[in-house]
């Protein structure tokens, strides 16, 4: 029998509920995220890695023309933000239990790597996040050099650079700082500005502090397409080592839900981040 291969998706218990109970997955704007700098560090390191390869022309020219572009572009960053729902390959691990799953009171959701590809088409992607600091030698940092060079007008008024810019931005969406590769993280991705046409409507989260703008995927139908049952596509349900929730309830719950194969998939984490409790 083939191995299944596991991405971890780490929350809290509302979104269990709204996965499981509504078939519905959240893709929230990753400038609302911990890493929302990782965008912003992807363009400044691509346009760094540009203009330091046109100093070295002496492209005086181009060089201000390039300066001008990224100066102009970063100020969008809002309207290019891309949407996405996060995973990782590391099952039951402490750092992710911190920072994604409720400082260990949540639960950890495992869904096949194979059937969340086949789930993800159209404007959704599902794109293993890669983590580089040095810029330089990203295939996006070639193209766009040439493509400078070879323009004969305004880099703004040339659709082969706007088209690479936007390529950029969505790039952007799937990359990280190295400091974060002991996260092994994949990512389900849509970028809305990147389709003339995107289905989904957005939705809004209304907390006492803020709102929030995301997009919800309804899991039931992108499991028809890809001829399974979300069932099929959650392997695993872990209680968080820090969370107070019973087994026997959560099994009930899945159960009067319409989700009972699932029950028979819920675990409890063996690892030791428990450190509300103290024994006298």
């Amino acid at each position: 029998m083939k191995k299944q291969h596991l991405l971890y998706h780490y929350t809290d218990y509302q979104a269990l509920d709204g996965i499981v109970g509504k078939a519905q997955l959240r893709l929230n704007n990753l400038l609302n995220m911990n890493d929302a700098a990782e965008m912003r560090l992807f363009m400044g390191g691509l346009s760094s890695a540009v203009i330091e390869r046109l100093q070295r022309d002496g492209a005086q020219e181009a060089l201000k023309a390039v300066k001008k572009l990224f100066q102009e572009e970063v100020k969008k960053e809002f309207y290019y933000s891309a949407y996405a729902a996060c995973f990782s390959k590391n099952r039951d691990d402490a750092a992710q239990w911190e920072r994604y799953g409720n400082h260990g009171r949540g639960v950890c959701i495992a869904f096949s790597k194979e059937l969340l590809q086949k789930m993800a088409a159209g404007i959704v992607s599902l794109e293993e996040v890669y983590y580089q600091a040095d810029m330089r030698t990203h295939k996006l940092v070639d193209t766009f050099y040439e493509l400078v060079k070879d323009s004969r007008g305004g880099l703004k008024e040339d659709p082969r650079v706007m088209a690479c810019l936007e390529e950029a931005w969505i790039a952007s969406a799937a990359f990280k700082h190295p400091s974060f590769a002991s996260e092994k993280e994949t990512r389900l991705v849509a970028s809305p500005f990147s389709k003339k046409y995107f289905d989904v409507e957005p939705c809004y989260h209304i907390s006492t502090e803020r709102i929030k703008k995301y997009y919800p995927l309804d899991l039931r139908k992108m499991c028809e397409n890809a001829r399974c049952s979300l069932e099929d596509a959650i392997d695993e349900i872990m209680i968080g080592p820090e969370s107070t929730q019973s087994k026997a309830i959560l099994e009930d719950y899945l159960k009067d839900t319409g989700m009972g194969g699932l029950a028979g998939k819920v675990a409890i984490s063996d690892c030791p981040l428990r450190r509300s409790y103290t024994t006298s």
